[in-house]
């Protein structure tokens, strides 16, 4: 199989068919002889903007092959292709295997106790959550009537916070075992589009996404996992140092669920969870994140900027940007969600915390991202390990009450001139959830405003009136990652406890839907290794 990278085609002529004739005609043959054809990669290249070209890698198979790769030998953008990693060709049925309890039903939870049921294990996942069709219903209402269920919002419940976000599964993260093609061919297996497997910023969109974790959580069942909603540990048990199982808690009534290992993927805001662990002895350590607003802006504005005109066929145009402060830190754009909506993301009452979604079809109208400010650990208040989660509550909880639990809305002129908003511009404010005006810096320390003006104008230099003064600025995003990390130790568990395994974006080890799921792999693939091992010396 032969691989062709490079291979361009204006936007506006972006079809299977024409990529084919190009392809074949940079090779010298007709489009007949391909026996096979595969997109790899595709992305939209707009840096010689208004002239926009997508752009593919495709791998093939054809007729004649040496001859066509003879005679194309200085091409330096046609190689033979090669053998991608595959988990899937790993996977393989373990006899007796052991007791496994999944805390959290996030992507790392999921995605841990799916490849564990696929080598055979029946693993129970205990989620203090609601399935996904009660947690839907129960944030419409918290968005429309402002109640509010600790245990099911859009920080908690069945997929995680990721689910009610914009979708997105791009990530950094190298690769070298396979693990970020399973994700994104699981996603597209319970129903996520296939466009996911090549397109360079893959996104489902979070209307989709919460189809797709139903069907993936049905089909686990199937494969004899189980699901324990409405379900929170309680502690951890363990005997002679080792982990022997977890108590549970679903209203009034207490379960004592034994098993061999137990999978940590609580979750970024599980901060009762991070007191237990504290409480049972299990090291952690402050970690740095960030904290700052949403800023919102027409789509039009953005989409003429990066692509320098609009037309209504192009996909909203996302964006990235980074700059540094004048203090030194680091201000950048977090989770960008093009044609999306800014969301109240509360989990406790009296705070106060928005995030960023977009369904399918980002179709809003509006553009908005996380504008966010380094925050290290000089910045904590006192050396304990839940430092960082104290700073978050601080201002969560200014933030709730300067707009009576609504979302703080503010022009960025105002912003600049320490004055509340009165009256909006060009600019209206897209959100599931009430808002009202309000001045957000009230609601943030110094060093995050500066950061933020700071940041604000840097990023103007990049797109045309990203400081406008219209620009919308929405408060409070704090839960960029975690401000804790569990311990583990290079075998993946903990430190303090064997047979505990914390992964995913609480734990530390992750940031997004990808990288979480990822992480949730490395741990279900370790924990068969070792019973592999186990099996072999027996």
């Amino acid at each position: 199989m032969l691989q062709l990278s490079q291979c361009k085609l204006s936007w506006q002529e972006d079809s299977f068919s024409k990529l084919q004739k190009k392809a074949a005609k940079l090779l010298g043959i007709s489009v007949e002889d391909f026996t096979q054809f595969t997109i790899v990669k595709r992305s939209l290249d707009a840096r010689k903007k208004p002239n926009l070209f997508v752009l593919y890698t495709v791998r093939f198979l054809c007729r004649r092959e040496s001859e066509v790769l003879k005679r194309n030998r200085k091409n330096k953008n046609l190689t033979i292709a090669k053998k991608e990693p595959s988990l899937w060709r790993q996977i393989e049925e373990i006899k007796n295997p052991e007791r496994v309890a999944v805390v959290g039903a996030g992507p790392a939870g999921l995605f841990s106790a799916y490849y564990l049921s696929l080598c055979g294990y029946s693993p129970i996942v205990i989620e203090r959550g609601a399935k996904m069709e009660e947690r839907h219903d129960d944030i419409l209402k918290f968005w429309q009537e402002g109640v509010l269920k600790p245990d099911s919002n859009v920080a908690f419940g069945e997929g995680g916070a990721g689910t009610f976000s914009d979708g997105k599964l791009n990530t950094g993260v190298k690769d070298k075992t396979g693990r970020k093609q399973f994700v994104l061919q699981s996603f597209v297996n319970f129903g996520a589009p296939e466009e996911i497997l090549y397109d360079a910023k893959p996104h489902i969109g979070t209307d989709v996404l919460q189809t797709v974790i139903t069907n993936m959580r049905l089909a686990m069942e199937e494969k004899g996992c189980q699901f324990l909603f409405h379900t929170k540990m309680t502690k951890i048990l363990e005997e002679n140092g080792r982990v022997c199982g977890v108590l549970t808690q679903n209203g009034e009534k207490e379960e004592t669920i034994l098993c061999e290992r137990v999978i940590l993927a609580i979750g970024h805001s599980a901060r009762d969870t991070f007191e237990l662990l504290k409480k049972e002895h299990i090291t952690m350590s402050q970690k740095p994140f960030a904290m700052g607003v949403r800023v919102q802006h027409r789509q039009e504005d953005i989409d003429r900027a990066q692509y320098g005109f609009n037309d209504e066929k192009l996909p909203a145009s996302p964006y990235k940007l980074t700059g540094k402060t004048t203090d030194g830190r680091g201000v950048y754009s977090f989770c960008m969600c093009p044609g999306g909506y800014v969301v109240n993301a509360s989990s406790e009452e009296g705070g106060l915390v928005v995030n960023g979604m977009s369904n399918a079809d980002r179709a809003s109208g509006f553009a908005n991202s996380a504008i966010v400010v380094s925050v290290s650990e000089e910045d904590f208040e006192g050396d304990d390990c839940l430092a960082g989660v104290a700073l978050q509550r601080k201002y969560e909880k200014l933030a709730y009450e300067l707009a009576d639990g609504k979302i703080p809305v503010q022009r960025y002129e105002d912003f600049c001139n320490n004055q509340p908003t009165k009256a909006l511009g060009k600019v209206v404010p897209c959100v599931e959830g009430k808002w009202r005006f309000s001045n957000i810096r009230l609601a943030l320390p110094n060093f995050i405003i500066n950061g933020i003006i700071d940041g604000m104008g840097q990023f103007a230099e990049k797109i045309h009136e990203f400081d406008h003064p219209d620009t919308l600025l929405l408060g409070l995003e704090s839960r960029t990652s975690s401000p804790v990390r569990i311990e583990r130790d290079e075998d993946f568990e903990s430190v303090s406890l064997a047979g505990l395994y914390p992964c995913g974006e609480g734990a530390g080890y992750a940031g997004g839907i990808m990288s979480a799921a990822m992480d949730g792999l490395r741990i279900a693939m370790k924990i068969q290794e070792k019973k592999k091992e186990e099996s072999n010396h027996a």
